[in-house]
């Protein structure tokens, strides 16, 4: 895997499987245990605060973010740990008298160890705290201010028990901490200011899997798996008056959903092949089924939908790839929009995605990348059951290497986000300058 660390707020995240651009490189060749970075840009955001049409203000800004890894080869064992730190300067917003700081951390550790030639273990482990959506990935499109939090890692254990049959077994936590809290009754009644983002969205999410694997061909594996994951949403706030007690006794008191009524169960069961088409073409593809038990809402709501991670990888000269995939799964979101005529509220989103990227190496020194995504997202009951949003965004970036230790880049990015939800929708231009320079 490339090394390709994403700033925030400056060049285009990705989806969940595009996430993967922000892993550790796990078989990295530096030669040296320990790099240090910093970069300095330039900005220019023509809506900071990915506000609505008619809403959004602009701001020229800088950023500047230094960068510390270290990277500890032993004979069974790799570990490393990787720590980036940003600021970035709203011009607008001082202007405005409000903070014109922003401020990020990110926090990646990594173990990859060999028990035997046949027992691998891994662990992973990211920690951020950020306002950009594309990198506390929580959610929610919107921009957040506040100390918030994202969590997440992996256990791996990895087993070959024949010559054609494995085994990985993966356990997976992420949490979620937003800092806009403290939502009462009063404000989820209509015309209030609604429910918080911590009530929305803070939770503990964990999955469990196991993948079957089998060797069919020197260039093919093809695996079958299953997985439990359960989320578990924590703030204890109230997100909407509870509308289905009202239509059952009109006369009873009025109550309200917690945060907790989202809690919820899945069951996951596919199949899928790993494969190398040619040298430099690799396939990855999982397809399957997710049954999820609402067991908190009022309704006692249960759906099931299709699941799938699809991801193609073509290298097609040397230092230049391309990547398409489409993924097909549940996410939270942020809108609970109860419908008083049912009684139902926004659990969830069945997203749709479709992403792909490009990195070309145009001379020895100069390097273009190009990001693009598209994601359709149908909410799950509510006011705006089976209706839909859909984010576009793209990213395009060239840099270039005056030598190894100091380089150029300027890029560009665009993001959409069409919604039928009133305030929900904006359009968001970004465009920057900078250098980095790394020991």
């Amino acid at each position: 895997m490339k090394k390709f660390f994403v700033s925030v707020g400056l060049i285009a995240a990705g989806t969940a499987s595009l996430q993967g651009a922000y892993a550790p490189d796990w078989n990295s060749t530096e030669a040296s245990m320990w790099r240090v970075s910093g970069t300095l840009r330039g900005f220019y955001d023509d809506n900071y605060e990915t506000a609505p049409a008619g809403a959004k203000q602009g701001s020229f800004g800088f950023e500047v973010s230094p960068q510390l890894e270290l990277n500890v080869p032993l004979q069974q064992t790799e570990l490393g740990v990787r720590y980036t730190y940003g600021l970035y300067y709203y011009q607008k917003r001082e202007d405005l008298g409000e903070n014109p700081i922003d401020q990020t951390h990110q926090f990646d550790l990594w173990v990859d160890h060999a028990f035997t030639e046949r027992w691998q273990g891994k662990v992973q482990d990211s920690f951020v705290m950020g306002q950009e959506p594309e990198l506390i990935n929580g959610g929610t499109l919107h921009r957040t201010s506040g100390d918030n939090i994202s969590n997440s890692g992996t256990l791996t254990l990895n087993t070959i028990w024949t010559r054609l049959f494995s085994t990985a077994l993966n356990y997976r936590n992420t949490i979620i901490d937003y800092q806009n809290h403290g939502a009462t009754d009063a404000d989820v009644l209509p015309g209030g200011r609604g429910a918080s983002l911590a009530g929305e969205l803070n939770r503990i999410d964990q999955s469990v899997s196991l993948d079957l694997q089998w060797l069919v061909a020197p260039e093919t594996t093809a695996f079958v798996g299953g997985s439990l994951e359960w989320v578990n949403y924590t703030a204890d706030e109230p997100i909407a008056p509870d509308y289905y007690a009202s239509l059952r006794d009109p006369t009873a008191p009025r109550t309200y959903l917690n945060s907790d009524a989202r809690d919820n169960r899945s069951y996951y069961g596919y199949v899928g092949v790993q494969r190398s088409v040619l040298a430099n073409l690799s396939l990855t593809a999982k397809g399957g089924i997710q049954y999820t038990e609402n067991y908190n809402d009022p309704s006692d709501s249960t759906s099931l939908n299709p699941y799938a991670d699809l991801s193609l990888i073509y290298t097609y000269l040397p230092g230049s790839y391309a990547q398409i995939g489409f993924t097909q799964s549940q996410n939270a979101t942020d809108q609970v929009s109860p419908d008083p005529a049912t009684g139902s509220f926004a659990l969830d989103q069945e997203s749709s995605t479709v992403y792909g990227s490009i990195n070309h190496q145009l001379t020895s020194k100069l390097l273009g990348t190009v990001i693009g995504r598209w994601q359709h997202s149908i909410y799950n009951q509510g006011l705006y059951n089976n209706q839909a949003d859909d984010y576009y965004s793209l990213g395009a970036n060239l840099s270039y290497s005056f030598n190894k230790h100091l380089s150029a880049e300027a890029g560009y990015n665009f993001d959409d986000l069409v919604s039928k939800i009133p305030g929900n929708g904006y359009t968001r231009n970004r465009v920057y300058l900078g250098v980095t320079a790394a020991y």
